[in-house]
């Protein structure tokens, strides 16, 4: 999976748990830029992710996330 792929499915990820279709997604988007992106969200965004991309988050890799792009670099880590 590329790069761009994977920023791809990761949007429909967020436009699914936001229920936004017109939701914009970049490497750069922080849970500031979307106001309904709260602790809850976070977990289901997460939980979502998982089971999209067959991996599994640690409380320690969850933890030094600033933006998407940073989820999407630990979500190819992952699955290397």
């Amino acid at each position: 999976m590329t790069h761009e792929e994977l920023m791809q499915e990761i949007q429909e990820i967020f436009r699914d748990n936001f229920d936004d279709d017109s939701l914009v997604i970049t490497r750069e988007t922080t849970a500031e830029d979307i106001e309904d992106w709260d602790s809850l969200e976070q977990i289901n965004l997460l939980t979502a992710m998982e089971k999209k991309f067959g991996v599994k988050f640690t409380l320690d890799d969850v933890r030094g996330l600033e933006n998407v792009g940073d989820m999407a670099d630990l979500i190819l880590r992952l699955k290397a």
